[in-house]
């Protein structure tokens, strides 16, 4: 058994013109907006405020400019390889190209918790805008049927490798029933991507320009509102390894890092792209460079106006908002439209993505048939996206987004670390072949994408790797008794 099989680059390139299932309707103001659509959502209007509360304060700031760096990196050697190899599977292909089948695994399998739970994560911040904005309107939910029935606080003593007590001890019950509103979400975004692809881009350019405005007219207006006592100190003090001081920026950009996912989403998408070769590098940077602009600017608003101590909510910005009293009260139903809107793109793109990579390993034969079934009408993976949508309804009806998001994070970084590392190793394995964009300074941007993922992903909690071994263990079962004896490339080349 050779569990590093390579595809070949070359059979790969021969793929991207004779597949023609999948439709090809995307261009690069399409590509930009789902990138944007993505990357401006849960950082924003959930992730920032929870992440500002309990890890970093003000110096959010830093975590933001900390994981904008690792994704600078990461985003430049995924423009490298979506423009060489426009296939939907994404980082798993391009871990297939340059590490081996096996390491291609690890991604793909990787990326269910990237794309799935970043889904259900948003959904439950989704549904906390919606339930703080129909109160606005005189309209209550029960709460029993807004939140998750459980929440886990990780046992004090409990080390990193008892992995069992992680698992069992620490759940809570909230008293609540279902998420409602975070399951209607994923339902509704699972028909339109069924629908597809064309209709959901489309949808997507509409809720990214309602954002956008929103965005923009809540720093214009909050700055005037800023209080400079509530950046004192900048960067808390320090009294528990890991909250506050350095060590919490560190650790708050890695919980944010999740922010940042929408990029590499883009690149899902190539294969329904109308010129991958040039698009892909202006979707993936393009909006990454303006989503980091945002970000931060948002978060100097927001520990501006209000303190960063009262922002752990499922919706910050609201908090914000509602501090500012009656003289803003007119801001208040455009910031929750706005947050609403934005959110739900940001479901969209996460639920695009992972049915494509089902669909890239379904093809390669590491999973079964069925999920590269594409709909004879709609062209899309319908079966791989409906399971994906109930799977997600699932989690985010169940579970909070402090422990979802970090989960998503811990994924995410290791995908991006071993991007960065293909990149690195075919500039040397296959030097010849054709790159539409090449990474600058290859040589130093890949090896710093993979210290600066892998410095964040030191920073969160050990229970969250304790998650990812145990996530990972269930892949190998998986992979070793389904995908390694029905590889495409079960038969290794004759040597010569």
């Amino acid at each position: 058994m050779n569990l590093f099989r390579r595809r070949s680059v070359a059979d790969l390139q021969a793929e991207v013109l004779t597949d023609k299932s999948l439709k090809r309707a995307l261009g690069p103001v399409n590509l930009t907006a789902l990138g944007i659509g993505a990357v401006i959502g849960a950082g924003i209007f959930v992730l920032t405020g929870q992440a500002a509360a309990k890890y970093a304060g003000p110096a959010i700031v830093f975590s933001f400019v900390l994981a904008g760096l690792a994704c600078a990196f990461a985003g430049l050697c995924y423009a490298e390889f979506s423009a060489m190899i426009p296939i939907s599977g994404s980082a798993y292909t391009y871990g297939y190209a340059t590490l081996g089948e096996f390491v291609a695994w690890i991604i793909g399998w990787d990326l269910i918790l990237e794309y799935l739970f970043a889904a259900s994560t948003v959904a439950v911040g989704w549904s906390g805008y919606v339930v703080s904005f129909l109160q606005e309107l005189g309209i209550a939910i029960p709460s029993a049927f807004t939140s998750g029935p459980y929440n886990h606080i990780t046992p004090p003593d409990a080390p990193w490798w008892n992995i069992w007590r992680l698992f069992t001890e620490g759940w809570v019950s909230t008293g609540a029933v279902l998420n409602v509103p975070a399951m209607l979400i994923v339902g509704f975004i699972t028909f339109l991507l069924v629908l597809g692809i064309k209709e959901s881009a489309t949808f997507n350019n509409v809720v990214v320009a309602i954002k956008m405005s929103v965005i923009l007219t809540f720093i214009a207006v909050g700055i005037a509102y800023i209080n400079r006592n509530n950046w004192h100190p900048f960067i808390p003090p320090s009294l528990v390894p890991g909250e506050f001081g350095w060590g919490g920026v560190v650790r708050g950009a890695g919980v944010i890092f999740f922010a940042y996912i929408g990029f590499d989403a883009v690149s899902t998408a190539a294969q329904e792209a109308k010129n991958p070769q040039r698009d892909m590098p202006i979707g993936i940077l393009g909006s990454l460079a303006i989503c980091t602009v945002l970000y931060i600017a948002v978060a100097l608003v927001l520990t501006g106006i209000v303190s960063y101590t009262r922002l752990n909510d499922p919706a910050p910005i609201a908090v914000a908002i509602n501090s500012l009293g009656p003289s803003v009260a007119w801001l208040r139903p455009i910031i929750k439209i706005g947050a609403i809107a934005g959110l739900s793109s940001v479901i969209l793109v996460m639920m695009l993505g992972q049915p494509r990579i089902f669909y890239t390993m379904s093809k390669d034969g590491l999973l079964p048939p069925v999920f590269s079934a594409v709909h004879p009408k709609f062209r899309t993976p319908w079966i791989a996206q409906i399971l994906t949508g109930a799977i997600a309804m699932l989690v985010a009806g169940l579970f909070p987004i402090g422990l979802l998001g970090e989960l998503v994070s811990i994924g995410t970084l290791l995908a991006f670390a071993i991007v960065c590392a293909g990149v690195f190793v075919l500039r040397f394995t296959d030097p010849e072949i054709p790159r539409p964009f090449r990474t600058p300074a290859f040589w130093l941007v890949a090896p710093l994408g993979v210290i600066f993922c892998g410095y964040l992903m030191c920073g969160l909690p050990a229970d969250t790797w304790a998650r990812l071994i145990v996530w990972m263990a269930i892949g190998f079962v998986i992979y070793f008794s389904y995908g390694c004896r029905h590889s495409k490339l079960q038969k290794p080349a004759t040597p010569g």
